[in-house]
């Protein structure tokens, strides 16, 4: 009977610890391609131009404006125009396309919150530099501005420097000379090792680089526009003491302040229990197994958790989070806000997972560039 037992609990470590094991190769797996799994379903046209017919969803349904891109090439920019097209199904107005693009019923594409897929598209003028990091070159757009102040934007886990086109709009206005960064492992920058993510933690070193370029010509004070594990980032370079009196405001995007609620939180919206993240943490946070999973160490994630680091935090921050967002909960953000109101302000939008700017353009615009304007010095 003992030995039955032994066995029976022996059978359950390992298919617990197979659990955790899952999660956080998931989690830090390389990056991959985009998912195309809508279809078009039809293209109309009325005197106002054309619309698009998709299956009705939570996305396609979503208020604001977004892109679809198409799984043979090219892009369209939908409007907030929606209508009912049955019960099933919903029209989207055509905003814009991509040259050389027809859409047509059938076609597969992917919905996504980054409206912009160049510089070019959101009129903005850009250098093409490489900031030499120490997992190599890595790609960045300048768009020069006033040269004592500079903005560094930093995209999230699985997206690319597009996404963040739509906050480099509101640095542009401001003046701001920006940098929008690649950093290791990621579709645009250098592969290292296995070419997993670290979840911002070996990251931060690349955009630190973009740091020093920022600096060696001539940068006084830089502000830090972080998009969900890029927001992670962008905590972690404020708290270096190198970096003091130099970063003068944080611009966080649905920001990741807790890897371990946000595994919870991402098990939860893959149907599995919260509790099931749990599991993955320790494949994440000591170094043998972490190595198992393919990472090149241990992630020492309680550096990320600013839920319960609050009182380390450095910088004036805006955060701007979707009440919808099931990718990083809300409610982290609300909690900084609540131990920090001296230095966090909180702006809320009907929206998910990095898609503020989607919901309210012209809202998250003007939230940002009054925050900043009240806070950066000129």
């Amino acid at each position: 009977m003992i030995g039955r037992i032994a066995l029976g609990g022996g059978i359950a470590a390992a298919a617990t610890a197979g659990v955790g094991y899952v999660i956080a190769r998931r989690l830090t797996a390389p990056a991959g391609p985009r998912t195309f799994d809508l279809t078009v379903r039809g293209v109309e046209r009325d005197g106002n131009g054309d619309l698009i017919v998709l299956d009705r969803t939570d996305q396609t349904t979503a208020p604001g404006i977004y892109n679809l891109w198409f799984e043979h090439g090219g892009w369209v920019q939908l409007s907030t125009e929606i209508t009912d097209h049955g019960h099933t199904r919903v029209a989207r107005r055509i905003r814009a396309t991509s040259p050389g693009l027809t859409p047509q019923a059938g076609d597969r594409a992917s919905w996504s919150g980054i409206y912009y897929a160049t510089p070019a598209d959101a009129g903005l003028h850009v250098r093409d530099i490489t900031i030499t990091t120490p997992a190599g070159p890595c790609p960045t757009w300048r768009i020069d501005g006033d040269p004592s102040t500079w903005a560094i934007h930093i995209h999230g886990l699985g997206s690319t420097r597009a996404g963040t086109l739509r906050g480099v709009l509101a640095a542009t206005e401001l003046g701001y000379t920006s940098l929008v960064v690649s950093y290791r492992n990621t579709a645009e920058g250098p592969t290292v090792g296995t070419g997993r993510t670290t979840l911002g933690h070996t990251e931060a070193a690349d955009v630190d680089e973009a740091i020093g370029y920022a600096v060696r010509r001539g940068a006084q004070q830089i502000v830090l526009f972080g998009w969900s594990m890029g927001a992670a980032i962008t905590l972690q370079l404020a708290d270096h003491p190198r970096r003091e009196g130099l970063i003068a405001a944080l611009v966080l995007d649905s920001p990741v302040l807790n890897w371990t609620e946000v595994i919870k939180a991402n098990c939860v919206r893959s149907g599995l229990p919260a509790a099931a993240g749990h599991l993955a943490i320790p494949w994440l946070t000591i170094g043998p197994p972490a190595r198992t999973v393919g990472l090149p160490g241990l992630i020492p994630l309680r550096t990320f958790d600013w839920t319960a680091r609050a009182e380390d935090l450095p910088t004036p921050t805006l955060i701007l989070h979707g009440a919808r967002d099931d990718s990083v909960p809300i409610r982290l953000s609300q909690a900084l806000r609540d131990a920090r109101p001296d230095l966090v302000d909180l702006a809320t939008f009907d929206a998910g997972h990095t898609l503020c700017w989607n919901a309210d353009p012209d809202l998250w615009h003007e939230t940002v560039t009054t925050w900043l304007k009240a806070r950066v010095l000129h």
